[in-house]
Parts: C-alpha cells; structure tokens; sequence
C-alpha cells in the first residue's frame, strides 16, 4: 500500500477543502435538513402516541412496525434510486412518508382506530435514505481519492451523530413547550424542504445506472459478513441506549454521542496507511475494550460523572468503525448499486438497534441495570469475531 508521507492537514483546513468542492455545499446544506427529523419521528410519535392513548406500549408498537416495515421497503427504494436517480425517486417517496405522518397527527388527534396508527406509520417507511445519497454523492465525486472520501465519510458519520444527538432534544422541546403534535408536523416540513433542496442539486447527482439485470449486492463477496458486522454494531447501539436510561436517565446518553461526533472529526482529518480491513479489525478492537468502560465504572464505582465519562470515551470508537465500515460497502458494491449497497448497512445498523434494545431490555429486567452494561461489550466482541472471520475472504 502507498504510504502516506506529508503531514496531515489539520481538522478544520481538511473539511474546508471538501465543502469547497463544488456544488458540496448546496447538497449537504439540503442533506442536513433532511436528515434532523430521522432523530425526530420516533420521539416525536411516542409522545404523541402515549400522551393521547395513555400507553407507552402502544407507542413502541407503532415505532418498532414501523422500524420492521423501513427494514423491508428501504433496499427497495434506493434500488429504485439507483436505477432512475436520486431526484426521480427521492421527491415522491419522500412526498409518500410526509402523508403517512401527517395522517399520523390526524389519526391521533381525532382518536382513530389503533390500527390506522399502525398504518400509518408503517407509511413513513419510504422515506429515502438521505445519508446515503449524500454519501453516494461524495463517492462519485471523489471516486479515485481515497484521502478526500475518507474524510467525506467521516464528515457524514460526525452529521448523523449530530442529528441524532440534536433530533430527540429539538422533538422533545417542541412537544412539550407547543403541543404534542408539534415535533412530527416539524419533522415533516424539514424532511420535505430538505429533500426538495437536496434533489434540486442536480450537478453533483450520480448517473443513473445502466437497465441491465444486476444482482444484488448481498450476493457481492464480503458484502453478507460485512452487514452482519453492521447489525451487530447496531446492537451495541441498542443495548447501550436501553442500559444507560435505565441506569441513569437518557440525558447522559448524549456523552456517548458527542464522542463519537468529536472521534468522528477527528479521524476524517487523518490519512490513515494500510489496509482497510484490518483498520476495521482495529476499530472494532477498539470499540469492544472501550464498551467495557461502563461497565467496569457501574460494577466498580456506582458513580454518575465516572460513568459519564466512561461513555464519552466509549462513544470515540464508535465514529471511526461505522467510517470504515461505510468505506468497504462503497468499495465492494458496485457503482451502479451504491446506494441500494449503503442503504442495505443502514438496515442491518437499524435491525441491530432494535435487537439490542431488547436485549438490553431483558438484561435490565432479569440481571439488573449494572449487569446490562454486559450486553453491549458482548456485542461489539460479536462484531468483531465476524470482522475477523468474514470480512477477510472480501
């Protein structure tokens, strides 16, 4: 491999020099407004959900259908996208998620039947996945540069930190300082002004892909162990947000984020030599002993600040893998599926939260809330038993 010798530029002058590519700016200005509400909905229909019907059952049933039906639609759609374009796609299904929302709001203001809440959340699952094609976007222009994609990458892991570190504030602040119905009638106007400004960048889109039978990227070697590392990452995710608000409430679970935002930053500004495979073995190495902080600080100390500070430092290796990882589903998926390849990761990464979730759910429940701490360190050893067996043969 080609080994990096001039020193690196610093953090801020390598984001500088990626946003001055041209047109960079208008598509994430649009990509970033389109991606706050992804923190948003859940949080948003929750409260709205168990404030009307007096069951927070009932709410995390409508969220987690439509978590399972974004599972399913969301590989179609960005095949879709893929095959006629970001902007052809993107505009109607959005246009589709917003109606499911809005009916939504309907269906709980006016006391609608239980199983039009189911439906109509389970409409939102076309919502495209606008992470990916911003990252799609900065893959094809940078195609070639693996310095300048890298940092791209990172960029895009620090914007979907922030989001979702900033989504679940700006939802809860609006519901209870407005009305219940305020976050997702927000959500809803950002995601579709987002998307419209996003699509209307039409310079920086990829070229649609040729109408050729192509198969999937699942059958791509490398690609199904790479997804499992992803659902496995995802769990840690899961198990870890369950844990924490069940031990010390979820405000501390923005530490981990904000740790993860920062790492992330950071690792985009360096031009890491080597092979990327083994830098995923490395990250995910990382992450493991660094999950295990928790909960060494619940067993040992008992104390909030320590844990606190246990999950800051737990969330800066959560950044550079999910970069990595990002970095090898562009490499093996071919051009033509980027984004049906990417969106797919996305999916695993969701699958794994809400299967960590409820383990972390049942850890809590039958071990108790510092023995839960366990889940999420055997997830991130899982992820990293696959990485070292699967990924390897890519």
């Amino acid at each position: 491999m080609h080994q990096e010798t001039a020193t690196p530029p610093s953090l801020p002058g390598s984001y500088l020099r990626l946003l001055a590519t041209p047109g960079a700016r208008a598509f994430t200005a649009g990509n970033l407004l389109a991606r706050l509400p992804m923190g948003m909905f859940s949080v948003s229909a929750v409260i709205m959900i168990a404030g009307a019907h007096g069951s927070y059952a009932l709410a995390g049933a409508v969220t987690a259908t439509g978590l399972a039906a974004t599972a399913v639609v969301a590989p179609w759609t960005a095949r879709l996208v893929d095959r006629y374009g970001q902007a052809r796609i993107a505009v109607p299904a959005t246009a589709v998620a917003v109606l499911g929302s809005l009916t939504l709001v309907l269906c709980v203001r006016y006391d609608a039947p239980v199983w039009t809440l189911f439906a109509a959340y389970a409409a939102t699952a076309t919502t495209p996945n606008t992470g990916g094609m911003s990252r799609a976007r900065w893959a094809h222009l940078h195609r070639g540069d693996p310095a300048a994609l890298h940092t791209a990458n990172s960029f895009e892991q620090a914007a979907d930190e922030l989001c979702f570190m900033l989504g679940p504030v700006l939802a809860a602040s609006l519901c209870g300082a407005l009305f219940p119905e305020a976050g997702t009638l927000t959500g809803a106007v950002l995601l579709m002004t987002g998307v419209l400004v996003f699509a209307a960048q039409r310079a920086t889109e990829p070229p649609v892909a040729p109408r050729t039978p192509a198969a999937s990227p699942l059958r791509t070697p490398g690609v199904p162990a790479l997804l499992m590392v992803f659902l496995a990452t995802g769990a840690v995710f899961g198990a870890m947000e369950v844990v924490s608000i069940a031990h010390a409430g979820g405000a501390i679970l923005a530490l981990q984020a904000a740790g993860s935002c920062v790492a992330g930053l950071v690792y985009g500004s360096l031009r890491p030599a080597g092979d990327v495979h083994r830098r995923l073995l490395l990250c995910l190495t990382c992450m493991t002993g660094l999950m295990s902080l928790p909960l060494l600080a619940a067993t040992t100390t008992g104390s909030l600040p320590v844990l606190a500070g246990c999950l800051l430092l737990a969330g800066a290796a959560t950044a550079p893998t999910m970069v990595t990882g990002m970095t090898l589903i562009q490499r093996l998926t071919p051009a033509a599926q980027i984004n049906e390849g990417m969106t797919l990761a996305v999916t695993a990464l969701l699958g794994g939260i809400a299967a960590g979730s409820a383990t972390g759910g049942w850890a809590v429940e039958h071990a108790g809330t510092v023995s839960g701490y366990a889940a999420p360190v055997c997830a991130a050893a899982l992820a990293l038993a696959v990485a070292a067996v699967g990924t390897r043969r890519a």
